[in-house]
């Protein structure tokens, strides 16, 4: 729009020395700044063809004035002026991209951190939808940093972390919200097909070799709150944490020590 505008000024008010032709920047730059680079030296190349036409136009100018070294210099500068803010406006719209990236995501395994994934809880909930919210937590995690050094940890988290985002459902959200514990919002609408998920997740962290507890609540039947919802969800965890703590305390009553097995192998001889 400010093209014809400047150019309508030039017509009827530019005179030798005025210099209303500087004006054409302004347009210039505000396409760099919204298109880029290559926009931005096109609007400057636009910016010489509107200042020559206006030249030969304007009564009050020679028409001579077109094919000058002026002309030619504010050639080049309407273009490099164009290209130049186009690129820095195109490198801080990437930095701020990354910025924003950055400040989302989890920096060991690049899924939604806690701030991130607390907005995208109220959004679900803003919608007023059903959707199911776990939170999963991985086994032992304590005892594999005491054991081979949280580094192994980290390598652990992470694999986790690319299973739990490979099985999940189109437009769910999955984030790191602790230093074990991971959630995923479901758009999964019921109570079976959220425990479905859990069970299906489950299976597919076992044949990677890795062993999670999950807990689930679904929106609006365990709560229309973030607090409600995760309450709900962290109970169903606990239970299912403590039952197959008891499985495992079996499990290792059920299996005789090295000793006992030593003194059982004694008496028999």
């Amino acid at each position: 729009m400010l093209y014809p505008v400047i150019f309508a000024s030039f017509l009827l008010f530019e005179k030798p020395g005025l210099g209303l032709g500087h004006f054409y920047y302004v347009p210039v730059a505000m396409v760099a700044l919204t298109a880029g680079p290559a926009w931005g030296a096109a609007a400057g190349i636009t910016a010489t063809a509107f200042y020559s036409a206006g030249i030969v136009i304007n009564p009050h100018l020679a028409s001579s004035q077109v094919l000058t070294a002026g002309s030619i210099v504010r050639l080049i500068t309407y273009t490099f002026v164009g290209a130049l803010v186009g690129w820095f406006a195109s490198h801080h719209r990437d930095l701020s991209d990354r910025l924003r990236i950055a400040s989302e995501r989890d920096h060991l395994t690049g899924l939604l951190n806690t701030r991130a994934f607390d907005a995208a809880l109220t959004s679900r909930l803003e919608q007023h939808r059903p959707f199911g919210l776990i939170l999963a937590d991985v086994d032992n995690m304590k005892d594999v940093n005491d054991s081979e050094g949280h580094a192994v940890g980290n390598d652990l988290l992470r694999h986790a972390g690319e299973v739990l985002a490979r099985g999940r459902e189109p437009g769910d959200d999955v984030a790191r919200i602790g230093g074990d514990e991971f959630a995923v919002i479901t758009t999964l609408p019921d109570s079976e097909a959220v425990r479905a998920l859990c069970s299906r997740l489950t299976a597919e962290l076992t044949a990677e070799g890795l062993s999670m507890s999950f807990g689930w609540a679904v929106c609006p039947r365990d709560g229309e709150s973030s607090l409600l919802l995760f309450r709900a969800a962290d109970e169903r965890l606990y239970a299912q944490k403590l039952i197959r703590s008891r499985l495992t305390s079996a499990e290792v009553v059920a299996i005789p020590s090295q000793a006992e097995r030593l003194a059982l192998r004694s008496r028999v001889g």
